[in-house]
């Protein structure tokens, strides 16, 4: 198959595609004297298995680091996904607060007076992160 069809199939852009060969997490194929490039099922699959790691909240860099090891070392996979994992965990304490400080500026609107300011804006001035 050809860039365009590759992209296609795993729903970006050829531009996508040609940013990640850049970044050496997609081979370029051999590109015979007058001819098109053909990409084989391999790209294709490689290029689904980098969006869905995107997907999970890999980085590029992690991605690059997992496709190094997936062949060869599952225990420096399974050590890239804890830390993952971890920082996932983080970030959703980190957003349950989130939402109960906004839960709470948000109930506070029921109690605006109608000569008051915005008791939204307030909080966020008023506040320390």
């Amino acid at each position: 198959m050809r860039i365009g069809e590759l992209a296609k199939s795993a729903g970006v852009s050829v531009e996508t595609v040609r940013y990640y060969q850049r970044r050496g997490l997609l081979d370029i194929p051999e590109c015979p004297y007058g001819e098109n490039r053909h990409y084989s099922t391999s790209h294709r699959d490689r290029l689904s298995f980098i969006r869905r790691a995107q997907a999970l909240g890999f980085t590029l860099s992690e991605i690059g680091t997992l496709l190094e090891l997936s062949a060869s070392d599952c225990s420096g996979v399974e050590s890239v996904a804890k830390r993952k994992l971890l920082l996932v965990r983080k970030k959703l304490i980190d957003l349950a607060k989130i939402e109960a400080v906004l839960e709470q500026a948000v109930a506070s609107c029921k109690d605006r007076k109608p000569y008051a300011g915005c008791p939204i804006i307030e909080s966020l001035i008023d506040e320390e992160p």
